[in-house]
């Protein structure tokens, strides 16, 4: 069996999963080749592991709402000259059970057993719960 693992990343501004789409559209947001991605300082040491099927999942306002499958990772030197890892991503938001998680700084590596399951997908024009309300419904046992 292949192992993998995935990350865990606060989504910081970012008031839903359409809000954080909407920023992934953007070209300060995206490769090259038109992919989304998120830089980030640090490169991760398990490499190898996040790219065999891991997948990046986002916290919005303390609660995990959605994953992206991570695709590969970049290298880009920003305007200081400091090199930095650019975690390119699927452009596919895929939402999950909505769970509560506190705040933290930078990525953590998150264990597949840990990470919370897929929901089903979303109908288009269907608006997202509100973070609040996704958190009491996490809070409480209801996904």
């Amino acid at each position: 069996m292949t192992k993998f693992t995935h990350l865990i990343k606060l989504s910081v501004g970012t008031e839903g999963v359409s809000d954080l789409a909407d920023w992934q559209k953007t070209v300060a947001a995206r490769t090259s080749d038109g992919l989304p991605r998120h830089v980030t300082r640090m490169w991760p040491k398990r490499e190898d592991e996040v790219l065999n099927g891991g997948s990046i999942y986002w916290v919005i306002k303390g609660v995990i709402l959605c994953r992206q499958t991570i695709l590969r990772l970049d290298e880009v030197t920003g305007h200081d000259g400091i090199r930095r890892c650019a975690i390119v991503l699927d452009p596919e938001l895929v939402r999950v059970e909505p769970t509560q998680k506190r705040a933290f700084q930078g990525w953590r590596y998150l264990k597949p057993e840990d990470a919370p399951a897929d929901l089903g997908r979303a109908k288009d024009g269907e608006a997202d719960l509100p973070p609040s309300l996704s958190a009491a419904l996490a809070e409480i046992g209801v996904r």
